[in-house]
């Protein structure tokens, strides 16, 4: 498993834990009803045909508009950091430095003005039929970035250490994806999600900590440069059958 193999597995993983979040999970319902317009009722009842359909369509435009925003940010992250190519060591080490502290934060540690925030729309503000789905999605990408901040902010730190802007383009793509799966399934499904979502929110402040921990850990190997060594430490113990799909 090289070191981009290996930053894409984190980005998914980083999306998952996104989604898990406090400030994800639980207002998932809410997204839901407001970009398809339906109620909780017409969702359940919404179980084939054209009605599914439309729920999934509403729900695949919502997260390409959210998607289209992680990746200019992860587009602006690499040009960044390409700029000071001349200092690559010393931009891990700052990026190490800020996933140390994003990783207390999460770990309840220290506090971070402004982190945990969400910026909200009103919801009688969205616009009419699949284009005002996709407007929807690229605002409330904008305004779940306070929200998720800390775990967005660690794959941004990522991508600033990529080589190309293609490379950190593609991190934000597979954080992204690894929100909008789950999202996607638990609007197509949202019996079963509310089902799941009473046996799980007591575990939703731990899966901060597993947060917190995973960025605690990255930001170390950023620091001292040991995160490439990981990566070829993995790829000798990654099978040749799966290593030579990633």
């Amino acid at each position: 498993m090289e070191q981009q193999s290996l930053g894409l597995v984190v980005a998914f993983s980083a999306g998952l834990l996104s989604f898990l979040s406090p400030c994800v999970l639980p207002l998932v319902p809410s997204y839901a009803t407001f970009i398809t317009g339906m109620s909780l009722d017409e969702l359940r009842d919404a179980e084939t045909g054209r009605t599914r359909r439309a729920v999934l369509v509403h729900g695949v435009l919502f997260v390409l508009g959210f998607t289209l925003v992680f990746m200019i940010l992860g587009a602006s992250a690499t040009f960044l950091g390409s700029l000071l190519a001349y200092a690559s060591r010393w931009v891990e080490r700052v990026g190490g430095v800020m996933l140390i502290l994003f990783g207390l934060y999460l770990l309840g540690v220290l506090r971070l003005p402004g982190a945990g925030r969400e910026w909200r729309m009103h919801l009688a503000d969205k616009p009419v039929g699949y284009l005002g789905t996709l407007l929807v999605g690229v605002t409330f990408g904008a305004g779940w970035t306070p929200c998720i901040g800390p775990v967005l902010g660690g794959i941004l730190t990522l991508a600033a250490t990529r080589g190309s802007m293609t490379e950190g383009m593609g991190l934000l793509a597979v954080y992204s994806a690894g929100l909008a799966i789950p999202f996607l399934l638990s609007t197509v499904l949202i019996e079963r999600f509310l089902t799941g979502f009473k046996r799980i929110r007591h575990w939703l402040p731990w899966i901060n900590r597993v947060s917190g921990a995973m960025l605690l850990v990255l930001g170390v190997l950023l620091f001292t440069g040991s995160f490439s060594t990981l990566s070829a430490l993995l790829s000798r113990w990654t099978p040749e059958w799966l290593a030579s799909r990633l």
